[in-house]
């Protein structure tokens, strides 16, 4: 039996619509009654994960910002951190800004926007079905770069930036690469996201990549958190679908990839499960308590 279970939450755990199937609940409460230690592993701020975590009531550590931090949820503290730093933070703005593209930096309590746009409309909808306490805080900022400049008090986990247009966005990947000591992720492919609006489903579709600090992975946190808490690589289960979930699955005891991941996560997974409107979760952990 696997003693560390880490899963991924867009396109793994949440559905089309961001939600959690029952099915998919009831086998994360299985796998915690028999010793597991069930983490989250996201891309999302901080308050976006712990109010997922909360809703589950089964996880003590949460991994946010892509491996950007740690957080002990019983003890209410970040016990890992590796963010931006602010300097950094104002070159990547400054390159979007002059290439006119869209982009969003993630802090630990929110996500901040020049507008509502393709990950961040898809927030917001999914916020709309969700009470106060528990929606992923949005702040629109007209100047960001001014913003981010005056920022105290919060920590910078990450950037995603993305653009409908293939040929506005590869040329800015090409200037942002050229910033040392960040990371910027290798996406070959177009993210889509559906959003339903009453009876009707809209979907959006963009290239997208994410900009971290260096070493940052979610790998690279669960890795560390493992070894604090006495687990070995062979016993630890990753769950995922997309390529900022490459490297777990393909370093833990037990790698595996949605039925809707992307070709190549397939190929590098040690089995592919259901996709995520079919409680392909569920299935995994099913694998991993056996």
């Amino acid at each position: 039996m696997y003693k560390l279970i880490a899963i991924d939450l867009d396109g793994t755990l949440l559905n089309t619509y961001g939600q959690i199937s029952q099915k998919n609940k009831e086998a994360l409460l299985k796998a915690a009654q028999n010793g597991v230690e069930i983490v989250l592993a996201s891309g999302r701020p901080t308050n976006s994960v712990k109010n997922i975590a909360n809703d589950l009531g089964k996880n003590k550590y949460i991994i946010c910002g892509n491996g950007s931090l740690i957080y002990d949820l019983q003890k209410e503290q970040i016990i890992y951190d590796k963010f931006i730093e602010k300097r950094k933070a104002l070159q990547i703005i400054e390159i979007c800004e002059k290439n006119s593209i869209y982009y969003n930096l993630y802090t630990e309590n929110m996500v901040i926007a020049k507008n509502l746009d393709n990950n961040v409309l898809f927030y917001q909808y999914e916020n709309a079905n969700k009470i106060e306490s528990k929606k992923t805080k949005i702040n629109l900022v007209e100047d960001i770069y001014k913003y981010v400049e005056n920022l105290e008090n919060e920590n910078i986990l990450k950037f995603t930036i993305s653009d409908k247009n293939s040929i506005i966005f590869n040329s800015c990947i090409k200037k942002l690469r050229e910033i040392k000591n960040i990371d910027v992720l290798d996406v070959a492919h177009m993210s889509r996201k559906v959003i339903k609006s009453g009876t009707e489903e809209i979907t959006i579709g963009y290239y997208y990549t994410e900009v971290s600090s260096q070493n940052v992975d979610k790998w690279n946190a669960i890795e560390w958190l493992s070894k604090e808490l006495g687990i070995n690589k062979e016993e630890i289960m990753t769950i995922g679908d997309n390529v900022n979930d490459k490297l777990m699955i393909e370093n833990a005891g037990m790698g595996i990839a949605m039925g809707n991941s992307a070709p190549y996560i397939k190929e590098i997974a040690d089995k592919v499960v259901a996709n995520n409107n079919e409680d392909g979760v569920a299935e995994a952990v099913e694998i991993a308590i056996k």
